[in-house]
C-alpha cells in the first residue's frame, strides 16, 4: 500500500529570492536517509494528484521534515502554487526513495538546486563533525542564486568552491563546471563523486569523471 501523509506547514522562510525552506509537521516514525526524497502533492482540490519528487533538508532527528524547493513563476505547476502557500496550509507526502546516499568521502558536485540532496548530508555530517576531506563544487547562474550560501560556507570552508556561470565577482570562479575545471581541481579520481543538477550537467560531468579515471561504481547521482 502506497504511503500518504496529510502534514500541516509549520513555517515558510525565503532561502534566496526564488526559493524557500518549507518546514512541516513529521509523521510518527517517518524516517529517511539524508539525501532521499519523496513525491510531495499540496493537499487542495485539483492538486492533490499533482505529485512532485523533493529532497528532504533537514535531518532525522529534527522534530519537523524540511524541504528547500525552488519556484518556477513563470508557469502554472507545482512549484509556483507551493510558493503561495502559508503556515498552516498542508501538503501530502508519500514513500520515502532516493538513489543518493552518502558513501564515504569524496566531491559533491551540484548545480542550481541540485544542491538540496547533498544539504541534509553535509548537515548530517557537520552534526557529527565527520566532514574531514569532503569537498564541494556548487555552480549558479549568479551570486543571488546560491541556495544556504553562508551555512555552506560555515560547514565546508576552504573546502568548497562556488562558480558562476552569467556573472563575474571576484570573490567567484566564472565558467561551467566541466571536465577542464575537474582536471583542475581534483587530485585523485579514486575518490567518491556525488552529482546532481540539470540533466545536461550530470551526463557531461559524468562523462568527463569517466574519462578521467573515475570508476562507475564511485559516481553517485540520481536515476
Amino acid at each position: 500500500m502506497v504511503e500518504q501523509h496529510s502534514v500541516k506547514i509549520l513555517t515558510i522562510q525565503d532561502v534566496t529570492h526564488n526559493v524557500r525552506a518549507y518546514r512541516v509537521e513529521k509523521p510518527s516514525g517517518y524516517r529517511f536517509i539524508p539525501g532521499q526524497a519523496t513525491e510531495v502533492a499540496i493537499d487542495v482540490d485539483g492538486w492533490r494528484e499533482e505529485r512532485r519528487p523533493f529532497t528532504f533538508t533537514g535531518l532525522n532527528e529534527d522534530p519537523y521534515l524540511e524541504f528547500t524547493i525552488k519556484s518556477y513563476q513563470d508557469h502554472a505547476g507545482v512549484t509556483n502554487e507551493l510558493y503561495k502557500l502559508k503556515a498552516g496550509d498542508r501538503l501530502i507526502l508519500h514513500d520515502v526513495w532516493g538513489a543518493i546516499a552518502y558513501k564515504g568521502p569524496g566531491y559533491f558536485i551540484a548545480g542550481g538546486a541540485g544542491i538540496t540532496p547533498f544539504i541534509a548530508i553535509l548537515r548530517q555530517l557537520d552534526r557529527e563533525k565527520a566532514i574531514g576531506d569532503n569537498r564541494l563544487f556548487f555552480s549558479n547562474k549568479t551570486a543571488a542564486d546560491i541556495i544556504y550560501h553562508k551555512e555552506l560556507k560555515g560547514i565546508m570552508g576552504d573546502r568548497a568552491r562556488y562558480v558562476l556561470t552569467q556573472e563575474s565577482l571576484p570573490q567567484f570562479e566564472k565558467g561551467p563546471i566541466d571536465k577542464s575545471f575537474l582536471r583542475n581541481h581534483i587530485r585523485d579520481f579514486a575518490v567518491n563523486f556525488y552529482v546532481c543538477g540539470p540533466d545536461k550537467m550530470v551526463t557531461d560531468i559524468a562523462g568527463a569523471l569517466a574519462e578521467s579515471g573515475a570508476k562507475p561504481d564511485t559516481v553517485v547521482f540520481e536515476k
